[in-house]
């Protein structure tokens, strides 16, 4: 289907505005009369040589579980924990790793062997909760060490540039 000049035009208006192809769609049937599948909106824009502005969408957050509001714990030496300062892989101990492919229904995934020795799995869900998978059965790795291990973390993933 061809369209006139005047209906040209007011398709290019329309992608001007930013408007997405299905509504050109809904547009050309409500205000000009022209049935189009979207296929043929999509051939129109491209003969028109129009491009559709991007609607650039907001990036997701990915908030960290933090620890509950504790009083700062004091290092040897008088320093804070977190002034610390923290080794590229490791934080007093525990040691975290980042998974190349990510574990089904996580964002993010890895490993993280705690200062016992002890090993697990730690992911990030889709709503940004962070989980761990003790591989040892009702494991509880000690309070210092989730906080480290969560200090750690997020220094890998801000290496990543989440």
């Amino acid at each position: 289907m061809t369209l006139d000049e005047t209906q040209r035009k007011k398709v290019a208006e329309w992608i001007a505005n930013g408007m997405k192809l299905s509504e050109i769609q809904n547009r050309l049937l409500s205000e000009l009369g022209v049935r189009m599948t979207y296929m043929d909106v999509r051939f129109l824009v491209d003969d028109l040589k129009l491009t559709p502005k991007d609607v650039e969408p907001p990036k997701p957050i990915v908030p960290v579980a933090t620890p509950t509001a504790a009083p700062p714990q004091k290092a040897a030496g008088g320093l804070k924990l977190e002034d610390a300062p923290v080794p590229e892989n490791s934080v007093s101990g525990v040691s975290v790793s980042v998974d190349q492919l990510a574990r089904p229904g996580a964002v993010v995934s890895g490993k993280v062997t705690f200062t016992d020795g002890k090993k697990a799995d730690w992911y990030i869900d889709q709503t940004g909760r962070l989980g761990l998978a003790p591989q040892e059965a009702g494991y509880r790795p000690p309070a210092s060490d989730v906080q480290q291990f969560q200090i750690a973390l997020e220094a890998e993933l801000s290496k990543m540039g989440m």
